[in-house]
């Protein structure tokens, strides 16, 4: 590999004020790990976001670089799973938080968090779905093994416009679901209709404490908002339902009661991505092969560059980013 490389460098000073700027950083900087991979793509994800503008304490130490996503190929590698040529993806495993990340043009990490890249999917094709898309197939993997399926009615997707929501609500729809996305933003009503979306709903319905039980309306639903928009969530949710919980844009509380739970069997299922064992990232790669129709992420996603990425976390933490952001690096 070449001795010094490109990347976007987090680091704090002694008064703790945080800074993020691309930098050349030398090889002997990279961290321990068995595989060293020449990234191709990652991208830039909400958590990157709170990472770079430092707006959570997501950097658990200093200097850090952000990237919870990469895809590219293995430069050097001590791990027997994996050697020199192998094209791999990596989401999760704390990276980006604990161990440096991918959005830099090298990363070296430990192969037991690689796993093979599906040969359906470019680099970039592949960041495009990242941890994002892959989180999107597990919760709709939780909702088929919790018995949901087409014929029992409607589907919801919360946060329906952002990265998580999109490949949701276009899974969802090509398997033959309807798909009801919610959002804050009702200019993107198109762009959700053009995903599958069968209708749109205001997410100002669900921000507002609601009765310990609602109309039964939903089969499931995936939401990545937490608070009181899931609370709301299972309260909607048909008897049996089963809603797939992954994220906490609208915050860590749950004023909700456990009616929901005990009066109609409604599955509260919670989606780890982070952490998630091998053999479920494999199958859920293995899904998004199948069932994600590869043009759909084009209209989801926009590219960017490292440089691009400190200027974009603002947006991305403002609300103001639709679907993905792909930051290609090189080939």
């Amino acid at each position: 590999m070449n001795s010094t490389f490109r990347a976007l460098l987090i680091d704090r000073d002694d008064d703790k004020k945080q800074s993020a700027q691309v930098t050349d950083l030398s090889a002997d900087q990279l961290p321990e790990g068995d595989v060293t991979v020449r990234v191709a793509a990652s991208t830039l994800n909400y958590k990157d976001a709170l990472a770079i503008t430092g707006a959570s304490p997501i950097v658990r130490q200093f200097p850090m670089v952000p990237g919870i996503d990469l895809a590219g190929t293995v430069e050097e590698s001590s791990n027997s799973a994996f050697a020199p040529g192998d094209r791999v993806v990596l989401n999760g495993w704390g990276v980006g938080e604990r161990h440096w990340g991918g959005l830099a043009e090298y990363a070296r990490v430990s192969g037991d968090w690689l796993i093979p890249l599906e040969t359906a999917f470019t680099f970039e094709q592949a960041m495009s779905i990242g941890t994002a898309g892959y989180t999107s197939m597990l919760c709709i993997m939780a909702l088929e093994r919790n018995g949901v399926t087409p014929d029992d009615g409607e589907v919801l997707v919360t946060g329906a416009a952002g990265g998580v929501g999109s490949i949701a609500v276009a899974i969802l729809a090509k398997l033959g679901y309807q798909v009801a996305a919610v959002t804050g933003r009702p200019e993107e009503a198109d762009y959700l209709t053009g995903l599958g979306a069968s209708r749109i709903l205001p997410r100002a319905d669900f921000t507002e404490p609601g009765r310990p039980l609602a109309k039964e309306q939903w089969a499931g639903a995936v939401d990545v908002v937490g608070g009181q928009v899931l609370a709301n969530v299972c309260a909607g949710t048909k008897y049996r339902g089963t809603v797939a919980a992954c994220g906490l844009a609208g915050g860590m509380d749950f004023p909700a009661t456990v009616a929901p739970f005990i009066l109609r069997g409604v599955t509260l299922a919670g989606v780890d991505s982070v952490m998630c064992p091998v053999e479920d990232r494999r199958e859920a790669w293995r899904r998004l092969a199948q069932d994600l129709d590869s043009a759909v992420l084009q209209p989801v996603t926009t590219s960017a560059t490292l440089d691009d990425c400190a200027r974009l976390a603002d947006e991305l933490i403002a609300g103001r980013v639709r679907g993905r952001i792909v930051v290609p690096i090189g080939e």
